[in-house]
């Protein structure tokens, strides 16, 4: 198929392409919308990226990215510095932050032990989560990464560094999800929330 528009255009539809969500077609539909409202929408998003080029870094406590280092979760005097949340990335922290599930501070990792892909740990921030653990005000690391083969190696493999550190290692329930149906759910989705059931 021949390009429709010149190369500036089909430029932009390539990049945006790129994005997580984003194929060629939904692509080419959010250039032409964006084309269509220059005023409203791409001149505000051109000032935006221009910004957060310019001024987002990633945050040398957490992990986390913000345009102030250390970050607002971080600078935060309601945050409970005795609760450290460890996440595999960003994502997961704004995830749970949207979520209001916790107010301590957390420990972004970078990624999940994954040998398959090369990632080992050298490749993650786990030295400077074990240097924060052994602060005195530190009492529990909750793991909150995702109930994968490489999120629970990487959950084992934290658990035994964090042995020597006076801490609660705790990591997130796994089970039934909230409105979920067990006829829908897998065996062991459904095995794990009968390990783990509580009282009522």
């Amino acid at each position: 198929m021949g390009a429709v528009a010149g190369p500036e255009i089909e430029r932009l539809v390539q990049l945006l392409a790129r994005l997580p969500g984003l194929g060629p077609r939904s692509a080419r539909r959010a250039a032409l919308h964006l084309i269509k409202k220059r005023e409203a929408l791409m001149m505000p998003l051109s000032s935006a990226l221009q910004v957060a080029l310019d001024k987002v870094e990633v945050c040398k406590t957490c992990g986390n990215i913000d345009t102030q280092n250390p970050c607002t979760v971080c600078t935060d005097p309601k945050r409970d510095p005795s609760i450290i949340v460890v996440v595999a990335d960003v994502a997961d922290l704004w995830a749970l932050e949207r979520a209001n599930a916790t107010q301590g501070r957390y420990h972004v990792l970078g990624a999940t032990l994954s040998p398959l892909d090369g990632v080992g740990p050298q490749d993650l921030t786990i030295d400077a989560l074990v240097a924060r653990a052994h602060d005195s005000q530190v009492q529990e690391i909750i793991l909150a990464l995702n109930a994968t083969v490489d999120g629970q190696t990487t959950a084992h493999y934290i658990t035994d560094l964090l042995q020597d550190a006076n801490v609660k290692v705790t990591r997130l329930a796994h089970g039934v999800p909230v409105g979920g149906e067990l006829d829908y759910l897998d065996e062991g989705t459904l095995s794990a929330a009968m390990r783990q059931r509580t009282l009522f």
